[in-house]
């Protein structure tokens, strides 16, 4: 193949080795030193220096990753929040949380991404406590890092459950822990000599409220990113329920369900947030409990600078950057 020289625009061509199996013996066989190829196999420029082939130009680049796993489900009789999912940032936007840069990838490598899905509600029959609490949400991952799935918001009787972020508790019962850079624990619920209010579940910016007299939990806070091109809360928990006269715990910021007051229903966590879902009643008397909130879906949203160079995902451009955005499993190819 002829080198092809521009006088405006440089070396716009050179010859390549072909061969994606054996590269190697794709390379010429007798090159001189100085000889360059642009080797196909690797997407890199390559020189000869008269001993070995050496690597002039790597086509490597630097994204940027958020990933958000899947809130808890809120509980219910006095239930509690539901935790929202643990929240993982790589890159430059702040707060950067302890989790790290941006990394390198090589065009041609295949990562796996996986989006957690939401805990379901609790449903606890009055006055039985065994499934009033919410479920936990469900991993998600990419690049070797893995979000926890929120934990599930305490029913009657029960504590909330620990996980990304913890679920809230139920009425004078403890919430679920958190896990350290990726969400908070959750809120406590109210004595038990009050209304009866569950706790707001823990969301990745800040720790909620407990449950007081006449306030049940707010659920806390998520984290704001532009990652997708938009400035967007992520992981808050769900708000408590409240079972007398009182005040029902609102939603935190990035997605969280609020509680219901009394035997209403608690709100869903929103869809690819990662939010808690709300805590809510059981339905009066003996009959059966009343689904709570069902914590949101989980997203892993990747970003790099420039043209479009990956697939994979719901692909966008915004202020430069070219946007993969994964609402369900997928595969981002480098």
């Amino acid at each position: 193949m002829p080198v092809t020289i521009d006088g405006t625009n440089g070396i716009t061509q050179l010859p390549s080795s072909q061969g994606l199996i054996n590269i190697v013996a794709s390379r010429p066989a007798s090159p001189a030193n100085g000889t360059i190829i642009w080797n196909t196999g690797t997407n890199k420029l390559e020189i000869y220096t008269g001993i070995e082939w050496y690597q002039l130009a790597s086509q490597s680049y630097s994204i940027e990753y958020l990933i958000v796993a899947g809130g808890g489900g809120g509980g219910t009789h006095s239930g509690g929040g539901g935790g929202a999912g643990g929240l993982l940032y790589y890159g430059a936007e702040s707060p950067k949380q302890p989790n790290g840069n941006a990394a390198t990838v090589t065009p041609g490598t295949t990562f796996p991404v996986v989006v957690g899905a939401g805990g379901a509600g609790g449903i606890g029959n009055y006055p039985s406590p065994s499934s009033s609490r919410g479920a936990s949400g469900t991993d998600s991952s990419f690049n070797t890092s893995t979000a926890l799935g929120g934990g599930g918001g305490a029913g009657v009787g029960l504590t909330g459950l620990s996980g990304g972020s913890g679920g809230g508790g139920s009425r004078a019962t403890a919430a679920g822990s958190g896990t350290v850079g990726q969400g908070n624990n959750g809120g406590v619920g109210g004595p038990e000599a009050s209304g009866f209010p569950g706790g707001g579940g823990g969301g990745a910016g800040a720790t909620p409220n407990a449950g007081t007299a006449s306030v049940a939990g707010s659920g806390g806070i998520g984290l704001q990113y532009s990652i997708s091109g938009t400035a967007t809360y992520y992981a808050g928990g769900g708000g408590g329920n409240m079972q007398e006269v009182g005040t029902a715990g609102s939603g935190g910021l990035g997605g969280g369900g609020a509680g219901s007051q009394h035997s209403g229903l608690g709100v869903n966590g929103t869809a690819n947030t990662g939010g808690g879902g709300g805590g809510g009643q059981y339905n009066g008397g003996s009959g059966s409990g009343n689904n709570t909130g069902t914590g949101g879906s989980g997203v892993v949203i990747i970003r790099y600078s420039g043209n479009q160079r990956g697939t994979g995902g719901v692909v966008t451009t915004a202020n430069g950057y070219t946007v993969h955005r994964f609402t369900s499993s997928g595969t981002f190819t480098a």
